[in-house]
This record gives structure tokens, C-alpha cells and sequence, in this order.
């Protein structure tokens, strides 16, 4: 009866400690994510304020028109290299977060660790 107290009493320990460096993985993806939010919202406006700057000072027309061509192809290349990044911190972040539940999961069920060669995998 002890034996399986303690084994209760363990089983709560490693799922606590899943748990809280499941939460301490999020809270430094969502940290990491903000900053890079930051900084490319920084960079970005710095660069606005710059073509503006340049389009005060445009004497023609067509000066006006190419610059503002030039100003968009760049702000929508960041745009992507920057969606491109930031999904790939949101994947880390997911794969960082469920790794500890998923190690303390097989803990518990050691079955987990062997589910595809028992149910049906195809060999």
C-alpha cells in the first residue's frame, strides 16, 4: 500500500515538474517573440521615417513614383522575412512547450513509447 502511495506521490511530482517547465518554455518563446516584434517594429518606422525624409525632397514626379515603388518592394520583402521568422518562433515555442508533457506522458505509460509498433504500424 506504501508502494503505491509513493509511486502516486511520484507520479504528481514529475507531473508538476512538466508542467512548470512546460510554462517556463512558453513564457520565454512568448519573451523571444516579443522581442523580435519589437525590433522589427523598430526597424520598420525608422525606415518609414526615412522615405519620408527622401519623398519631401523628390523634385519630380516620377522621382516620387520610383522611390515609392522602391520603399514598397523593400517594406513588403521585410514583411515576409519577418512572418517567415516569426513562424518559425511560434513552431519552436509549440515544440519546446509539449516536450516536457511528452516525456513526463511516457513516464506514466511506458506503453506510449512503443503505441506505433503495437497498433498498427505498417512494417
Amino acid at each position: 500500500m506504501v508502494a503505491n502511495f509513493d509511486n502516486v506521490q511520484q507520479l504528481g511530482k514529475d507531473q508538476f515538474e512538466a508542467a512548470s517547465a512546460s510554462a517556463s518554455a512558453i513564457a520565454k518563446g512568448w519573451q523571444g517573440i516579443a522581442a523580435e516584434t519589437q525590433e522589427y517594429s523598430k526597424k520598420s518606422f525608422e525606415k518609414g521615417r526615412a522615405f519620408a525624409e527622401k519623398l519631401l525632397g523628390v523634385k519630380k514626379f516620377d522621382e516620387a513614383i520610383a522611390l515609392q515603388q522602391e520603399y514598397a518592394k523593400g517594406a513588403y520583402e521585410d514583411f515576409v522575412a519577418q512572418a517567415t521568422k516569426i513562424g518559425e518562433l511560434y513552431t519552436d515555442l509549440a515544440k519546446e512547450a509539449f516536450k516536457p508533457i511528452e516525456t513526463a506522458a511516457k513516464t506514466f505509460n511506458p506503453a506510449a513509447k512503443s503505441f506505433g509498433s503495437t497498433f498498427g504500424s505498417a512494417e
